[in-house]
């Protein structure tokens, strides 16, 4: 949070320095737009200030701002200014937006950034105990979709799942893995200058940046892996690669956007994933509606779509 809290303006800080404790332990994300309030998400849920006034980011704040992420240097950001998000220490995720320059209807950079969007890391160890007796059977982990929308907890369960497969999980005698993570938005290891910011276990191998379908033959090509660990899959070209991977005997663990399997199946570009019954799970997560805590809702359903178990799981 220390971090976080550097770049942002002095009236900013403050409003986040005076909010409780338990707020503070549950903040998600810190939004800030050019020429309107501070918005804060606690749990979910947008955070009034008490006098009903949240300070507004100005123009030359959000310059500021861009600057002291990049340390005064924007040479050093043009990658990230050309994909939209920067990963600082911590692992915590800093999405911009404003005025896009393209060529050939291609993205080369942004230029007057006047949004960002702080997603704040938090690691929930043993986030993803509860799944391990529906992902982990006769001694090997089965591939594995986790299928939500925005914000249901779907990097969190899956980085936790990295870190279990490659730690181990000694009290259910289930040895480590080698473990081989395609991170194209630096989401699950939050890796700053190649480095993780995250806890992945000793036998984790990370491409940052990468793009997936590229990273993940790469990745089985140079490190071998027993486990695959892919974000955010959803491209015709991502499929072809998953192929690839889980039939030369890899296991995959994916995330994917939706609601249910039906909605799921109607995407043309994974149809013929959800077709082929190569995942043999399907997590399909919903977000908890009472405010205050953090954690998803999870139903279990196997290659055919039958479901296996729905249970509720707290983060503190």
């Amino acid at each position: 949070m220390k971090q976080v809290l550097s770049f942002l303006p002095e009236s900013f800080q403050k409003v986040i320095l005076e909010m409780p404790e338990e707020e503070k332990k549950n903040l998600e994300e810190i939004r800030c737009r050019t020429g309107r309030p501070l918005e804060l998400i606690v749990s979910g849920a947008i955070r009034t200030a008490p006098d009903g006034e949240m300070p507004v980011f100005q123009p030359e704040q959000a310059r500021e701002m861009l600057q002291k992420i990049g340390k005064y240097s924007l040479y050093a950001l043009e990658e990230e200014l050309r994909r939209g998000f920067i990963t600082v220490q911590g692992g915590h995720r800093i999405g911009l937006a404003g005025h896009v320059i393209t060529e050939n209807g291609h993205v080369l950079r942004l230029r007057d950034v006047t949004f960002f969007n702080i997603r704040l890391a938090k690691q929930k160890i043993g986030a993803a105990l509860p799944l391990v007796p529906y992902l982990y059977w006769s001694g090997h982990w089965k591939s594995s979709l986790i299928v939500g929308a925005p914000q249901t907890g779907k990097t969190t369960l899956l980085r936790d799942l990295a870190r279990m497969i490659s730690e181990g999980i000694s009290e259910r005698y289930i040895a480590a893995q080698k473990t081989g993570i395609v991170d194209e938005r630096s989401e699950i290891a939050g890796c700053v200058a190649g480095i993780p910011q995250n806890r992945l276990g000793d036998r984790t191998d990370v491409l940052d940046a990468c793009p997936k379908a590229e990273g993940m033959m790469m990745m089985i090509r140079s490190m071998s892996p027993d486990v695959l660990i892919v974000d955010e899959i959803g491209r015709k070209n991502d499929t072809e690669a998953l192929f690839e991977a889980m039939n030369a005997g890899v296991t995959v663990m994916a995330t994917a956007h939706g609601s249910t399997l039906e909605q799921l199946s109607g995407r043309p570009s994974l149809r013929p994933l959800i077709d082929s019954k190569l995942f043999e799970r399907y997590i399909i997560l919903s977000r908890l509606k009472r405010t205050g805590k953090s954690g998803c809702r999870f139903t279990v359903y196997d290659k055919l779509g039958r479901s296996i178990v729905s249970a509720e799981e707290r983060w503190e």
